[in-house]
């Protein structure tokens, strides 16, 4: 089984009612609920690790992840209140306010020995989970507990509008970076943590640190990895027509994750030993399914029927 572990919220997507005035519609959405959707959806066994709320946007929450093939086996549910996102759009670029007060997700607390890291494949972290206490030291140490048990991958997917504290956020991202076995992020993500884009330094680094494989999503700039013998990867992105990113690049995360497994390649001695070919394959399987994801509005990752070929 994949397991994503995270947010898990509503998103309030801006549309024109019929009379031409500005309008939002809500979607299920969160990075890492995103993920296990994306997973799911490509016939992976996959479950959701986290709070959702009992109230009626937690139902579409958890139907969303019921209809999408993952399981809920994991999640907690509570009488506390969903996680509320308002989107902007800013050419094709979502920007976000959050509202996340003593919410279900923000609550969740790590009780352990409730997951069989053993009998888990991979499991991701990431997002607005990590950013505020105290469910990010819930996370941080759930992920310490998996560390030599269960493949461990990391996305910051940083949300600058909702980080007070950067010097202490960037610390903790460290923590959760020299964890995992995966790191993936966006440039925008690298920008904010360690400014510009000396990608080749920080990936050094990284791997140093005793990750196997470090990677950069760059929109429609494509893709590079490092990995400590496979070397630097680097896959383009598709051409597709965009609607909008929302999603783009948690589909890439859980459609990598998907290719890993299916090649072999999940666990982490198999990781390590994985060739040029095949870490390049994976890749372009996660740009694939990013970019389906992008040719259409909101959050809405490909099942595994619309793949063809």
């Amino acid at each position: 089984m994949l397991l994503a572990c995270g947010d898990a919220l509503i998103d309030f997507v801006p549309v024109k009612s019929a009379d031409g005035r500005d309008a939002y519609v809500p979607a299920v959405g969160g990075s890492c609920l995103n993920i296990a959707v994306a997973m799911s959806r490509l016939g992976a066994l996959t479950g959701f690790v986290g709070g959702i709320s009992s109230d009626m946007f937690g139902a579409m929450i958890a139907d969303h992840l019921v209809a999408s093939g993952a399981s809920l086996r994991y999640v907690r549910r509570s009488d506390d209140e969903t996680t509320l996102a308002f989107v902007r759009f800013v050419g094709n670029e979502p920007h976000y306010a959050f509202y996340d007060e003593t919410t279900a997700a923000r609550l969740w607390t790590y009780q352990p020995g409730s997951i069989p890291f053993p009998a888990i494949e991979a499991l991701h972290v990431g997002s607005t989970t990590l950013i505020n206490e105290p469910v990010a030291s819930e996370y941080l140490a759930m992920f310490k507990a998996a560390k030599g048990k269960t493949t461990l991958s990391f996305d910051p997917n940083c949300r600058p509008t909702l980080t007070h504290d950067k010097a202490a956020y960037t610390a903790r991202m460290a923590e959760f970076a020299k964890t995992a076995d995966i790191v993936r992020m966006s440039d925008m993500d690298f920008d904010f943590l360690f400014g510009g884009n000396d990608f080749e330094a920080k990936a050094q680094e990284i791997l140093a640190d005793g990750a196997a494989l470090f990677i950069v999503t760059r929109g429609g700039d494509g893709v590079i990895a490092w990995h400590p013998t496979a070397g630097r990867v680097e896959v383009p992105a598709p051409a597709t027509k965009v609607v909008d990113t929302i999603g783009a690049g948690d589909t890439f995360q859980g459609s990598f994750l998907v290719a890993l497994k299916e090649a072999g390649r999940i666990a982490r001695p198999a990781l390590e030993a994985i060739t040029r070919d095949e870490l390049a394959a994976a890749l372009a399987f996660g740009t694939r399914c990013a970019a389906i994801t992008c040719s259409r509005a909101g959050a809405n990752p490909p099942w595994r029927t619309e793949l063809k070929g």
